[in-house]
């Protein structure tokens, strides 16, 4: 470890002359300094809002006067006495320097970021923007998705305040995003990267869905930079999408975008660009995965076969990820060196390896610009460069204290990858293989045996150690995934990877490159059938977690296996962990945060039931596949019924997914016979009079009535008139009462108070999503709800909830309770009178914050 060595001259006594015994060493002041950078970029993200920039300023000011003087003290000579005092107080001050400079700076960024955000007042406004294409555009088949670095923006004419970079989309026909139907919209143009264009758009701030165990999708955008998001405006009414020009800005994301669309040129159309035989199923999905090995555009992969890839265990591999960008250093650095030693006076200028060295960490850094210059190839650059100048400056560091250093210098460059999972995968990945010796280096001029051995010892490891960890992140683990490493890691990374970038210098690689993956992905559809290939475990809490974390890491570690077995009451905790239920006669409600749709899960002691799957968002995304199989996955559950209450997309948009992820979930609800979902599982209407009971807890449909939707009619009802209202009871005659009603309007409403349906409930779903043709005042009275639950969109185009319908419920004291503003809805009929917010629960000071509305 590096140290500050005190002389080896005669000590001093206190005032300055020698006296007998050494002074001790001066302490280590760097790794000190690390764990302060890393504690107080950890402690700043903890913050549910920020201070003001002057508090933080004097944090950053206080850090480093405190670290200065620390030095300064640990590098003096004074008395015996008072140095070994200093000595012993200079690590602990150092971290606390660390940790206040490092929070008061994260803390100044963050309020400069902040500061540039979409004013609210813009929201859902026409604005014209003039910008450049700052990436590559995606292309499907809804329109072209960009982001634009503004460069110029005005409403009515009037320059307004912008973000400097926003997401835009340009849907064609009458696709809207967001599962929204816009006005007949101009198809789009075709998008280049560095091009710069005036349009006109809709902008929003930020707003992600917010589920128990879900993915942060505002601080993902945080760490891109982007602050606002929308989409075109290019109806016939509105001033058309201009190209101004094109223009040099962002050279490497045009080179990106020349090369991917080259790839999928190639692979899925013939030369001449004209459609192929050859342009099946196979042939797309692959050329997907040779794009995102190329230029990391990871959206070019199938969903499908992102399903494959994580089910194996491989998905780390189908992207730009560390091992491809390290795999590529050390294949520049033996190229450079192989050339270099070819020139006696250049060998003689720089050493060969020094040389080598050098180009593999800039060639590695070109690479990763290449591939986007993520936050992955962002940390494993940061690495290398860091290891690389240790080795050039003759230094030999213990691992530890590389580690840390390597570990510090990402969150100095970035204090948000604390807060995503990759980060703690790659350096936990890297610490194990430090800790346990790498096996490289012990391998190195054996055998062929012996490198596959290695290979081997090293996936091991690393399943070890990271399978705890990847419960904890994803509660997912692949237990077919060592088999599947052992030979995805060197056929992606020594075949399919070089030949496809080797296609970038001659085009017929890339179709080797294919090749090359189409029995592989095969094989591993293969895996993935297999009975128990991925195993999901409940969520368990954090202390379970680390103390499983903590077990993997010893078990891997090159102890007594009698030390090593000791590591497995660590891991039962997690691994046994069940989410609590309710008491038999209860029940609980989660109104899972969807978007503009309903999706509400339904739990008593021993059984669930999903009313509603939530809408489809695009052609490629839905409710089922994004929201709901995680959630369910991470509360352990599984579905006994699952209700459709109509057959409108925003409440059956992601029941394809639930269906196939709950095999015995029964299907019934308001579809026809003929409706697509039939198809995957055989499904029974619901009709008022079905009753049922699980646990004490009493499960009533109160409408359709039989023959509502009889065939003949003069006018056949909508569907929305055919929804589901489902009532459900805890036990005993004074038990709290929910009622589900889905998107029934006015004239349901009072045909169930006219025929003296039982409709009094605790907690209400609201009608049609709080739509003007519902919520009479009649049916409000007869309900009489503590509660009332909105699941609408943010923003949508639809007005969800409207304002006079929530003047109704307001008017007689009914908690509004809106998805937009709460996130996931949790209640309990234990507690009838209160409601948990998931955007309550762990707040921070990245995520968005809707204006209140006026009483």
């Amino acid at each position: 470890m590096s140290t500050i060595s005190a002389p080896n001259a005669a000590p001093l006594s206190a005032t300055g002359q020698g006296v007998e015994g050494p002074l001790p060493p001066r302490p280590w002041l760097l790794p000190a300094v690390l764990l302060g950078v890393v504690a107080g970029a950890a402690l700043q993200l903890q913050q549910p809002a920020l201070w003001s920039a002057a508090a933080y300023g004097w944090l950053l000011t206080a850090g480093l006067l405190l670290g200065g003087g620390a030095v300064a003290a640990a590098r003096r000579n004074p008395g015996l006495r008072r140095a070994r005092s200093v000595i012993a107080m200079a690590p602990w001050l150092m971290l606390l320097a660390g940790a206040l400079a490092m929070a008061g700076g994260t803390g100044l960024r963050a309020v400069a970021y902040q500061a540039q955000a979409l004013p609210a007042a813009l929201e859902g406004k026409d604005l014209r923007i003039t910008g450049v294409v700052a990436a590559m555009p995606q292309v499907n088949e809804a329109g072209t998705r960009w982001r634009m670095a503004v460069e110029a923006a005005t409403q009515h004419g009037s320059p307004v305040a912008m973000p400097p970079q926003i997401d835009v989309a340009w849907y064609g026909g009458a696709f809207g995003g967001g599962g929204e139907v816009l006005d007949l919209q101009r198809q789009p143009a075709p998008v280049r990267a560095g091009e710069r264009w005036q349009i006109t758009v809709r902008l929003k701030a930020p707003h992600g869905l917010r589920n128990p165990h879900g993915f942060d999708y505002e601080l993902w955008m945080w760490e891109q930079g982007v602050q606002a998001s929308g989409y075109v405006r290019a109806g016939p009414k509105d001033e058309p999408p201009v190209r101004v020009a094109a223009t040099w800005q962002y050279p490497v994301e045009q080179l990106r975008q020349r090369v991917r669309d080259s790839i999928l040129e190639r692979l899925v159309f013939g030369r001449d660009g004209a459609a192929s035989e050859s342009a099946d199923t196979t042939r797309t999905r692959t050329a997907g995965v040779v794009a995102a090995l190329v230029t990391g555009d990871q959206r070019a992969i199938d969903r499908a076969d992102w399903d494959v890839f994580r089910a194996t265990g491989v998905a780390h591999l189908m992207s730009i990820s560390g091992l491809h960008i390290t795999l590529f250093a050390w294949l520049a650095a033996l190229v450079v060196r192989a050339l270099w030693r070819r020139s006696p006076r250049l060998s003689l200028a720089v050493p060969a390896q020094s040389a080598a060295l050098v180009s593999g960490v800039l060639l590695a850094t070109a690479y990763a610009l290449f591939s986007g210059w993520g936050v992955p190839a962002q940390r494993t650059v940061t690495m290398l460069a860091i290891v690389g100048l240790l080795q050039l400056s003759g230094r030999r560091w213990p691992w530890p204290q590389v580690w840390l250093l390597a570990c510090g210098s990402v969150v100095l460059l970035d204090p948000w990858a604390l807060a995503q999972a990759g980060f703690w995968l790659s350096f936990v990945a890297v610490g194990v293989l430090f800790a346990t010796n790498p096996i490289a280096a012990e391998a190195s001029g054996t055998s062929a045996t012996g490198h596959f051995c290695a290979l081997v010892r090293e996936q091991w490891v690393v399943t070890l150690a990271l399978t705890p960890l990847g419960l904890l992140l994803f509660g997912q683990v692949s237990l077919v995934g060592f088999v599947a490493n052992l030979v995805a890691i060197p056929w992606v990374t020594l075949v399919v990877t070089p030949l496809a970038l080797g296609g970038v210098l001659w085009a017929p690689l890339w179709s080797a490159a294919a090749l090359s993956l189409q029995p592989f992905i095969a094989w591993l559809q293969w895996l993935a059938q297999w009975p128990w290939a991925a195993v999901f475990l409940p969520a368990a809490p954090l202390w379970a977690g680390v103390a499983a974390v903590v077990g993997g890491a010893l078990l891997a570690m090159r102890l007594p296996w009698r030390l090593r077995l000791l590591a497995l009451p660590l891991l039962l905790p997690m691994l046994w962990w069940q989410p609590a239920r309710p008491a038999a006669g209860q029940f609980d409600l989660l109104a899972a945060d969807i978007g503009q749709g309903n999706a509400v899960l339904v739990r008593t002691a021993t059984h669930t039931l999903l009313y509603d799957a939530g809408p489809r968002f695009s052609r490629e995304s839905d409710a089922g596949h994004r929201v709901l199989v995680p959630l369910l996955r991470a509360l352990g559950e599984q579905v006994d019924v699952l209700m459709l209450s109509h057959r409108d997309a925003d409440h059956t948009g992601g029941a394809a997914a639930v269906l196939a992820q709950q095999p015995r979930a029964e299907l019934t609800g308001s579809i026809e016979a003929e409706h697509v979902l039939q198809r995957l599982r055989p499904g029974r209407p619901c009709l008022a009079g079905q009753r049922w009971e699980w646990d004490g807890v009493v499960f009533e449909v109160l409408h359709p009535l039989p023959g509502d939707d009889a065939p003949g009619a003069a006018k056949p009802p909508r569907p929305n008139a055919l929804s589901c209202v489902l009532r459900i009871s805890a036990a005993g005659t004074e038990g709290a009462k929910a009622l589900l009603v889905g998107d029934i309007e006015a004239p349901q409403e009072q045909a169930l108070l006219a025929r003296g349906a039982p409709v009094r409930a605790d907690v209400l779903l609201v009608p049609h999503h709080g739509s003007k043709t519902s919520s009479s005042a009649a049916f409000l009275e007869a309900v009489q709800p503590r509660t009332a639950l909105v699941q609408a969109g943010y923003r949508n185009r639809f007005g969800h909830p409207a304002p006079d319908v929530l003047q109704r419920y307001r008017a007689r004291q009914i908690a509004v309770v809106e998805s937009s503003r709460c996130g996931a809805a949790r209640w309990s009929s234990s507690q009838p009178g209160q409601v948990a917010c998931e955007r309550d629960t762990g707040e921070r000071y990245w995520q968005h914050r809707m204006v209140p509305r006026d009483n």
